[in-house]
Parts: structure tokens; C-alpha cells; sequence
């Protein structure tokens, strides 16, 4: 009998029904079990491109896109091998897009980081506080007071919804499996060399470019939705517009913003990293000083949102197949 015949629920999966099941039961998994304290494969490739970076640093722009298409582009090949591989075995294209899934996903854990500096804050440990938030982000804590690190948790929170979640996702409904990681290997990278330092403002260029790109329809994609998610669409919705585009990042300042008019806060200032300051824009200025009660409210909307982009995702994915299908029928 053909498979066409066959009854619904013993017919092959499709490809894009694979990866469907596969990213959804990787998103539980991520949700039940967060990310693994030991042996997480983020990890492990960060080790790799740490140790290749001793060895091809180059106070020049050449050697570090070089260095960026090495690690992605192995990445990136390795996960499509593993794609076709699999490819004629549908559990097992679910089986990959699950575990790519789980792992390229951060959401719960950045959740918990957030939820454990707030209850520190909450019982006035700002000890405590200021020795968790380097797990969050990479700002000096040693300066800042509880008002100071509550804002800077939620931003993080914002920024780390489209890095961690959306951005990937998309990735994954653009591009499979190899989509999702390839994306968590830029994003890895300029989280590593992409920053400004006078290490890395040449060396790092290219990794911190090809972020900026590949995070541009996740960004854009997490403020919707986040406007979707808000107790108040039309506050999140109006900062979003006025002020996503005043941030320095061409991304973190899209999900800060809509953040911020959805917590109903106000976000941006100054900041200090080690021995660099930057004054950034104020988002939301209208807005009230963010308090340690925002912090579960963003936490909320974090999930909130990722659950609606895993929805997204996974029908655009399903989509874009059966318009490819067809136009290569």
C-alpha cells in the first residue's frame, strides 16, 4: 500500500513533521531539565575554539573571519552530515532535532539565574547578589546597589530571550537542525571574541558581524512577540518602535525595549563591564525605576514568549517545506 494510503497514524513522518516533534519534545526537555552542569556540547565547542583561538589570534581583521568560518563552518557541516544521515529514518531526524534542540536552548536556565539574584535581593543579600550576577552577565557588580542589579537582570533577561531562545528557533524553522546549532556556534563565538577590547576589535570583528546578522530576524521576531505576551500590548508595543533602534546592538536594543514597555519599567543607562563604561539610550523613560518584583515579571514574559516562538517556529518551519515541496514538485 502506498504511504499516501496508508491510515494517518502509522504513516512516515515527514521531514518537516520530524523536526516539528523533535524540536518540541527538545524545548520540554530544556524546560524539565535546563541545561546539564557537565558536559554540555555548548561547552565543549566553546573549549575547541578557545584553544583554536591561542593558536590563530592575529591582531588582524583576515585572521579572525577565519577563525569565525572555521568553527562555524565545522559546526555547520558536521550538523547537516548528521541531518542526511539520518535523513531517511524519520525518529531518527526527530531523535536529532531534539537533542539539537535541548541544546542550543538556554531559556530555563537563564530563568532560574534570574529568579536566584532576585530572591538574594529579596532578602537583602546583596553580597550574594553581586557574586551570582557575573552568571548572568558580564557587568561589574562590585559597584552596583540592589535597584542597579535588578535592572540589569531584567535587561539580561530581554537580551537572553532572543540570544538563548527565539534567535535559535528561528534559526531552526529557516534551516533545520544545522540551522540550530550553526546559529548557537556565531552566537557562542561572539560571546567569546566578539566584544570590544583591544584583544579582540580587530580579531573579533568578524564573529561580532556575523552575530549582528544572523540574530536580525530573531530580534525582530522576539519583540512581537513579546508584544503579544504583555499585559499591556500597546506600552510594549510604542517603546518598542521609539526606542529598539537607540540601542548601540542593532538586536539586544529590539527585546530590551519591548521588555521594557512590557514589564512596564525603565531600562538602559549606564552600565560598567571591568574598566569600560557605556552610556546607552533610556528605554521607556516615561517609564518607573525597575524594582526586585520585575524580575519574576520578566522571568514570566520570558517564558511566556519562548512558548509562542517554539508555536512560530515550528508552523514556519512546516510551512517553508510544503512551499518548497511544491515548488520543486
Amino acid at each position: 500500500m502506498p504511504a499516501a494510503e496508508l491510515p494517518a497514524a502509522v504513516r512516515p513522518l515527514t521531514r518537516a513533521a520530524a523536526f516539528a516533534l523533535g524540536a518540541v519534545a527538545g524545548y520540554a526537555a530544556d524546560a524539565r531539565f535546563a541545561d546539564p552542569r557537565r558536559g554540555h556540547p555548548v561547552a565543549l565547542f566553546g573549549s575547541a575554539a578557545a584553544r583554536l583561538e591561542r593558536r590563530a589570534w592575529r591582531d588582524d581583521r583576515t585572521a579572525g573571519a577565519g577563525y569565525t568560518a572555521l568553527c562555524v563552518g565545522a559546526v555547520a557541516a558536521g550538523a547537516l552530515a548528521l541531518d542526511r544521515t539520518v535523513g531517511r529514518r524519520p525518529l531518527g531526524r526527530a531523535a536529532l532535532a531534539a537533542a539539537a534542540t535541548w541544546t542550543v536552548l538556554g531559556g530555563t536556565s537563564l530563568t532560574r539565574e534570574a529568579r536566584t539574584i532576585g530572591r538574594s535581593l529579596a532578602a537583602g543579600d546583596l553580597t550574594a547578589a553581586r557574586e551570582r550576577l557575573p552568571h548572568l552577565c558580564g557587568r561589574d557588580p562590585s559597584t552596583l546597589d540592589g535597584q542597579q542589579i535588578a535592572r540589569a537582570v531584567v535587561e539580561s533577561v530581554a537580551e537572553n530571550t532572543a540570544d538563548a531562545v527565539v534567535n535559535a528557533l528561528t534559526w531552526g524553522a529557516l534551516a533545520g537542525t544545522p540551522g540550530l546549532l550553526a546559529f548557537r556556534a556565531v552566537n557562542t563565538l561572539d560571546a567569546m571574541v566578539g566584544h570590544r577590547s583591544p584583544r579582540y576589535a580587530r580579531f573579533g570583528w568578524a564573529s561580532a558581524r556575523l552575530d549582528d546578522v544572523a540574530g536580525w530576524p530573531g530580534a525582530r521576531l522576539t519583540a512581537l512577540l513579546t508584544v503579544a505576551a504583555a499585559p499591556e500590548p500597546r506600552t510594549a508595543w510604542r517603546v518598542w518602535r521609539r526606542d529598539g533602534s537607540a540601542h548601540p546592538s542593532p538586536n539586544a536594543g529590539q527585546a530590551e525595549s519591548a521588555f521594557a514597555g512590557a514589564v512596564g519599567v525603565r531600562l538602559g543607562g549606564t552600565l560598567r563591564y571591568g574598566e569600560r563604561v557605556e552610556h546607552r539610550p533610556v528605554l521607556g523613560e516615561e517609564l518607573r525605576p525597575v524594582t526586585v518584583d520585575d524580575i519574576e515579571r520578566a522571568c514570566t514574559l520570558s517564558r511566556r514568549v519562548g512558548a509562542l516562538a517554539l508555536g512560530t517556529t515550528v508552523a514556519g518551519h512546516v510551512l517553508l517545506r510544503a512551499l518548497r515541496g511544491r515548488g520543486e514538485a
